[in-house]
């Protein structure tokens, strides 16, 4: 697990260095780019810290090559695995938005047309290619690889990273109007970036869901030995979700809103009851999934 913990060790370097160097940054664009906000700067500042940090952890671990980022595939099985990773997360993650439609919990939008619907299926497209190449190319790709490379870690990296993975998602966007900036807001944001930790009961069902997730993908990226099935997959969910959530409402006190959470409206126990059944319903279904991965 040492290379987990230098991947943390990254993140929260990234963290600390962005909040610290915020204010000098904000005084320096803010006056040039008034549209930039304070916490634009420095969320901008961690991507950059956190890039940094990445390849400064590369060079330690001497991690070099495709194999590093998990893309030790050759490209037309890589193509393949995709393909059939985004297909299933299509079809399992369409079920579950056709009950929340049945339910009522997510209706359709009675404006709905299809002007709306191009514009919701386009946003999904894009955000389910790239969230799911990212993400997955860091988390699984990257971060997982490494640290369950050692013998007799593989179960436990794969829930070490589902969690981290779980727990960046809540990263709260937080506003400070330019006026009130000074040299501390930028650890006041970070302070208040994690402060929907202060609530777990608020945030638990979304979290369980993530980290079911995150399970789900780092099992079919130790599975597959490469993070292209593990990305299909993740991508075709995000897919249907914000599809989904570009062509309906949100009620709020329905009889099963309950099973949505209040984190984006959509993760909650019933994404959370899905992770369960699909999870058992891969293991039953091995033998097909692996043909059709081609793997023995």
């Amino acid at each position: 697990m040492r290379a987990f913990l230098w991947f943390l060790g990254a993140i929260v370097a990234a963290l600390l260095l962005a909040a610290a160097f915020a204010y000098p940054a904000f005084q320096m664009i803010h006056p040039l780019h008034a549209a930039w906000r304070f916490d634009k700067i420095a969320s901008r500042l961690f991507d950059v810290f956190l890039l940094g940090s990445i390849f400064i952890v590369l060079r330690n671990l001497q991690l070099k090559g495709r194999s590093a980022w998990g893309w030790q595939v050759s490209r037309s099985l890589g193509q393949r695995q995709f393909m059939v990773g985004i297909l299933l997360g299509i079809l399992t993650m369409a079920a579950v938005s056709a009950v929340m439609i049945a339910l009522g919990v997510r209706p359709l939008d009675p404006s709905l047309d299809a002007a709306m619907f191009s514009s919701a299926l386009r946003a999904g497209i894009g955000s389910g290619l790239v969230v799911g190449l990212v993400e997955e190319t860091l988390f699984r790709g990257l971060i997982q690889g490494a640290a369950t490379a050692q013998g007799g870690h593989r179960f436990g990296g794969i829930v070490a990273v589902a969690a981290l993975f779980a727990s960046l998602h809540f990263m709260a966007n937080i506003r400070i109007a330019d006026a009130d900036v000074t040299m501390w807001s930028g650890f006041d944001l970070l302070t208040s970036t994690f402060a929907d930790f202060a609530h777990p009961s608020r945030i638990g069902d979304a979290f369980l869901a993530l980290f079911g997730v995150g399970l789900l993908t780092g099992f079919a990226r130790d599975w597959t030995g490469n993070v292209l099935f593990a990305a299909g997959l993740h991508g075709g969910w995000v897919l249907v979700m914000r599809t989904t959530i570009g062509m309906t409402q949100l009620p709020k006190n329905t009889d099963y809103a309950w099973l949505l959470s209040d984190h984006d409206g959509y993760t909650g126990w019933l994404v959370v009851f899905f992770i369960v059944v699909l999870g058992a319903l891969g293991k039953y279904f091995e033998r097909p999934l692996r043909q059709a991965l081609r793997l023995r």
